[in-house]
């Protein structure tokens, strides 16, 4: 059957696949934003339960992110350059294609998207996992800062697109699990991510026309759990803790 979901030229096939698939159900969607050094098949094991629980799955991809890890490791320059403020735009694209409005959920910087994105008022209800800080939240934990130094320690990375070496990604995404276990995960899900959306979230105290903000007060927003990892060194529970107060 063809797709009879409108698209437009920053629509991949996929997403338009599965928004066809979402409004063909008429089951309430459940959006899935992913975070840095990631895609979106980061999400293949959490929509398969969200299906199987009588949701439809929705992945966003960033704005002209390869679908594939292979290729974005084939082709890292390509991750580089991809803005906070890009990226929402893109997201609330493949919303607006939905008959129903979602459930949105995001972990990481995703986690900051997601907010974002409620921001909007395109969200039923949101789920931010291990969110990314927006601008008004102040800790920044030494893990925090650790997670981030290979993107922050160099300027020039701003334009670049950043890819961890195994060790890093151990300490930053893996360091509650055994060696043999952040090796696979590494080896199926990581790829390079772009400097400059870290860095947009590190300086937002700084930059007051910040990307990485939102309004906590908007009364559009609808519901919003956080929720943050006990042991989590990229977002610690000081920087959800500060979100959730805010």
């Amino acid at each position: 059957m063809a797709s009879t979901t409108p698209q437009t030229g920053t629509i991949t096939s996929r997403e338009a696949e599965q928004v066809e698939r979402a409004n063909v159900s008429g089951k309430t969607p459940v959006v899935f934003i992913h975070g840095l050094w990631l895609l979106p098949s980061s999400w293949d094991r959490w929509a398969e339960v969200f299906e199987q629980a009588g949701y439809a799955a929705v992945t966003p991809s960033w704005p002209d992110d390869p679908e594939t890890v292979e290729e974005a490791r084939a082709h890292p320059e390509v991750l580089a350059g991809k803005k906070l403020g890009q990226i929402a735009d893109h997201v609330a694209e493949v919303i607006h294609l939905l008959t129903k409005k979602p459930v949105v959920m995001g972990h990481s910087t995703g986690g900051l998207l997601a907010q974002m994105i409620a921001d909007r008022g395109l969200s039923a209800a949101t789920v931010a996992i291990d969110p990314g800080p927006f601008r008004g939240v102040l800790p920044l934990p030494v893990s925090a800062l650790r997670s981030a130094a290979p993107v922050l320690t160099n300027p020039l990375n701003r334009n670049r697109a950043v890819t961890l070496t195994l060790d890093q990604f151990k300490y930053g995404w893996a360091n509650a699990l055994s060696d043999d276990e952040a090796r696979q995960l590494y080896d199926s899900y990581h790829v390079a991510a772009p400097g400059i959306a870290l860095m947009q979230m590190a300086n937002a105290n700084l930059n007051p026309r910040t990307e990485a903000k939102l309004d906590p007060a908007n009364p559009s927003r609808g519901p919003l759990l956080i929720i943050d990892g006990e042991k989590d060194h990229t977002v610690p529970w000081a920087i959800a803790n500060a979100s959730y107060k805010r």
